[in-house]
C-alpha cells in the first residue's frame, strides 16, 4: 500500500525541496513514490554496482544479484567474458537460477524447457514449431550497458547512463585502483562468500552511516572496550582537536572517510606489525615500488562509496541492496586479495567476521540505529540536520571538499549527487 504522503513527497521532490544543501526530509526515506522514482533515476538509468570478477573465475562460474529490484545473473562464458543477464526466462518470465552461487553448463528454464547459453542466446525448447518469433529475438535481456573496472563490474539497465568512466570519475577510478593495488598482483580475491542481513530502514541510511566518522565513538562502544588498540583509536577516538583523520567528497556521489591520515603506526589497519607479513611488504614493493608500497602500507584499503551501493568497508565490501522503502539488504564479504600467503586472508576474514558478521561490534549497532531512524520518521518526515562541519569544510583545487573525520561532508556529498539525478535530470 502506498503511503498517506507520495503526493506531498511528490511534490516536495518535482520542486526540490525534499533536500538542501544541510538538511533531509524524512519523506526521502519513507515514501514509496520516492522510492519507485529513485529505482528509475538511480538503479535504472545510472551504473550500479553488480559484483567481482574474481567471484567466477571458471566458465560456467556463476553469482545472482539484483540490479535495483531486478534480478541479474553475472556469469563467466566459455572465451571468459563476463555477462550480466537477466535472470528471468524470455518467453514466460520465470527465474532460471535459483540459487545465488554456482557453475552452469547452460541455463535451462524449468516451466517450458527452454534452455539458453552462458551467453544468453536461445539454445533450444521442446517442440520448436510452434514459435512464432525470430530466435534471435528469444534471447535472454541483458542490461543496456555493461562495464568493469580492475574486476569490479557494473551495469547500467537503461544504457543510456554514459561511459562507466565518467560516472567513476576520477575519485571513484582511484579508490577502486587503490583496493586492487593493495594486492601484491594487483587484483582481489572475493572466494568467501556473502552475508547478507536484511534490515527494516532505508538503503540510503547505509550510504550515510557506512560513511560517518561521528557515531564511532557512541555508537560503537563496544568496539573500544574490548579491542582498545584498534587502528581507529588514534584515528577518531584521541579528541576532537587532536585526529587527524578527515573527510573526503570526490564528487558524483563518491565520498571517504579517510582514517589512514590518523593512524599511529604502519599496517595499524591489518592489525599486525611488519615483521609479521614481510613477504607480503616484500611482493608488494616489487610490484609498484617501495615510494608507493610505503603509501599503501601506511594507509591500507580505502573506506569509501562508489554511488550508489557499493561501499568499500576498508577490509570489507559491501552491496546497498534496496527493497523497498523501509526495507534493504547489506550484503559484505571479506576484501581478500590475490596473491598472498593464506594466513594473510586467514586475519583478513577473521577481522571481517568481528566487524560485520551478525555478532559483529560494527554491523549490527548500524542496523540498530537505521531501524530506529526509519521508525522515528514514519510517514510524515521530520528533518535531518547534515550541518555539521560547514563551517571549517575546504574545498581543494580538484574540486574535492574536505573537512574533519566527525564532519558530515559524506553525507552532503552523498545527498548532493542525489538530488542532482532525481530533480535536474527530470
Amino acid at each position: 500500500m502506498a503511503s498517506k504522503t507520495n503526493g506531498l513527497a511528490a511534490n516536495a521532490l518535482a520542486t526540490g525541496t525534499l533536500v538542501t544543501d544541510t538538511t533531509v526530509d524524512g519523506r526521502a526515506y519513507t515514501d514509496d513514490g520516492v522510492f519507485a522514482e529513485e529505482l528509475v533515476r538511480i538503479f535504472t538509468n545510472g551504473w550500479v554496482f553488480v559484483g567481482h570478477s574474481s567471484e567466477i573465475p571458471e566458465p560456467g562460474d556463476y553469482v545472482t544479484r539484483t540490479l535495483g529490484r531486478d534480478p541479474v545473473i553475472m556469469i563467466r562464458d566459455r572465451d571468459n567474458t563476463v555477462n550480466v543477464l537477466a535472470n528471468r526466462c524470455a518467453h514466460r518470465g520465470v527465474t532460471l537460477l535459483q540459487q545465488e552461487v554456482g557453475n552452469a553448463v547452460s541455463l535451462p528454464c524449468i516451466f517450458h524447457g527452454w534452455t539458453y547459453g552462458l551467453d544468453g542466446a536461445l539454445k533450444g525448447m521442446p517442440q520448436p514449431g510452434g514459435l512464432s518469433i525470430a530466435r534471435d529475438d528469444c534471447s535472454l535481456d541483458r542490461p543496456g550497458q555493461t562495464a568493469e573496472h580492475r574486476g569490479f563490474v557494473f551495469a547500467n539497465q537503461s544504457g543510456t547512463a554514459g561511459s562507466l568512466e565518467d560516472h567513476l570519475g576520477p575519485g571513484g577510478i582511484e579508490l577502486l585502483d587503490w583496493a586492487s593495488d593493495l594486492s601484491p598482483v594487483g587484483s582481489l580475491d572475493l572466494n568467501a562468500g556473502w552475508l547478507g542481513q536484511e534490515v527494516s530502514s532505508n538503503w540510503k541510511m547505509w550510504a550515510e552511516s557506512d560513511l560517518d566518522g561521528y557515531h564511532l565513538g557512541s555508537l560503537h562502544r563496544s568496539l573500544w572496550q574490548v579491542v582498545p588498540d584498534s587502528q581507529y583509536q588514534a584515528a577518531v577516538m584521541a579528541g576532537e582537536n587532536i585526529v587527524k583523520a578527515t573527510t573526503r567528497d570526490r564528487g558524483r556521489g563518491h565520498v571517504e572517510l579517510e582514517f589512514w591520515r590518523g593512524y599511529d603506526r604502519q599496517l595499524a589497519w591489518l592489525g599486525v606489525p611488519r615483521e609479521r607479513v614481510s613477504d607480503y611488504c616484500e611482493a608488494l614493493i616489487e610490484r609498484v615500488g617501495a615510494e608507493r608500497a610505503e603509501e599503501l602500507l601506511w594507509q591500507g584499503p580505502p573506506h569509501a562509496l562508489i554511488f550508489p551501493n557499493l561501499f568499500l568497508g576498508e577490509m570489507n565490501l559491501a552491496i546497498i541492496e534496496p527493497v523497498a522503502a523501509g526495507r534493504t539488504i547489506h550484503h559484505h564479504t571479506p576484501l581478500l586479495l590475490a596473491g598472498v600467503a593464506p594466513s594473510f586472508n586467514q586475519r583478513v576474514l577473521r577481522q571481517s567476521e568481528a566487524a560485520m558478521g551478525p555478532a559483529g561490534f560494527l554491523l549490527p549497532d548500524d542496523a540498530a540505529a537505521a531501524e530506529r531512524m526509519q521508525v522515528a520518521f514514519g510517514h510524515s518526515g521530520g528533518v535531518m540536520d547534515l550541518s555539521r562541519g560547514t563551517n571549517r569544510e575546504v574545498v581543494e583545487a580538484n574540486g574535492d571538499r574536505v573537512g574533519h573525520v566527525s564532519d558530515e561532508i559524506p553525507g552532503r556529498g552523498f545527498w548532493r549527487h542525489w538530488h542532482h539525478l532525481m530533480t535536474d535530470h527530470r
